[in-house]
């Protein structure tokens, strides 16, 4: 509750602030509405046992070494998700098996698919779904490979910014309910979608996104009999092959927090979309689209692209247990014969950070 009433809140102060600021600069502005936020969040009063203690949370900055006079977006856009930093254990030392050795995937079963280098992995969803971010090394680069359930977001990035390997972290915050990383050498903090820094030193900076897509269990290991596969030896006890948000993926439910645009209709929020972005344009096709139409050509900012749909693929968000999800089918994006970068996101996310977006029906 006392989360709810916090979020209300910030967007009353937020709103506030867009008014009558004179001749206050950016900074000035963000600095005055976190500061009105977290005073006014401080004196709410205990609305009884919730997704709350009943003290008054400590401010979202607190334990952090960021730098947070850096920022492209003002504090008060990011809820805190349920578990602390780090709350979600990230996976820094990934152990894998062969494809004959991993007899606890279903074929049916969505996994990850990454192939660099003509050598490919499997990353299954039943282990991101308790972990979100594993940081890896493949085929000589270092990669952060993410799932955000609330908002369906599969992303693989190189973990390289000028220069620099970064390695990520859960900071257990959400902004429009997606997941907010760190890295641990400047605790930056990172939109999943897009990737784009937010807040800190690093604030601005993008991480690029590699080609990588959902598939069933069954056709990674097809494709690739001598793949690797991440094994269920986190270091971690977890209840890997059960599904934490059972039921989630109901089409017209919204998200479990509050998104921005929330109000945009054109799809239902939890309609699975391709989502593709290039040079400043971006593009959604929705899966409902795909399915009758099986093929789709689309140019994006001059790039001749085919989107395929196929079923066969399981969703990971529906019943308690991932290989039993229904399905719901994968997509896969190329340009001349090539995989390239896309997302298959809940419409929702797209609304809330891509709201100009061309909608291909």
């Amino acid at each position: 509750m006392r989360l709810f009433a916090a979020c209300a809140l910030a967007l009353l102060v937020t709103g506030c602030a867009g008014r009558g600021s004179g001749g206050q600069s950016e900074a000035e502005r963000l600095r005055e509405v976190d500061r009105k936020v977290e005073e006014q969040i401080s004196t709410l009063p205990d609305l009884g046992p919730g997704l709350g203690e009943a003290a008054p949370p400590p401010a979202i900055t607190a334990g952090w070494k960021t730098d947070f006079d850096r920022r492209a977006v003002p504090l008060s856009e990011f809820q805190r998700g349920g578990p602390g930093r780090d709350g979600i254990p990230a996976i820094d030392e990934p152990r894998f098996v062969s494809v004959a050795e991993a007899d606890f995937l279903k074929p049916k079963e969505p996994v990850i698919e990454l192939v660099l280098g003509g050598d490919a992995r499997a990353y299954p969803i039943q282990i991101l779904v308790w972990h979100e971010i594993v940081n890896d090394e493949f085929d000589g680069l270092p990669v952060a490979v993410t799932f955000c359930p609330l908002c369906h977001t599969a992303i693989v990035f190189d973990r390289r910014v000028d220069g620099r390997t970064l390695d990520f972290g859960t900071t257990g915050n959400l902004r429009s309910s997606d997941l907010i990383m760190y890295d641990r050498q400047t605790e930056s903090w990172w939109q999943q979608f897009g990737g784009r820094a937010l807040v800190g030193e690093l604030t601005g900076k993008r991480l690029e996104q590699l080609p990588a897509r959902i598939v069933a269990w069954r056709e990674f290991a097809r494709a690739h009999p001598e793949g690797e596969v991440l094994s269920r030896e986190t270091g971690h006890s977890r209840r890997y092959g059960e599904n934490p948000y059972k039921g989630y993926d109901d089409v017209d439910s919204p998200s479990f927090f509050q998104t921005r645009n929330s109000d945009d209709d054109r799809l239902p929020p939890k309609e699975r979309v391709v989502f593709i972005e290039r040079g400043g344009e971006s593009l959604a096709i929705p899966f409902s689209t795909l399915e009758r139409r099986k093929r789709v050509g689309v140019v994006v900012a001059g790039h001749r692209l085919v989107v395929r749909w196929r079923s066969g693929v399981s969703s990971s968000l529906d019943t308690g247990r991932i290989a039993g999800g229904r399905d719901v089918g994968s997509a896969e994006v190329r340009e001349n014969g090539r995989l390239v970068a896309f997302d298959e996101p809940f419409w929702f996310a797209v609304a809330a950070f891509r709201p100009n977006v061309r909608i291909v029906r």
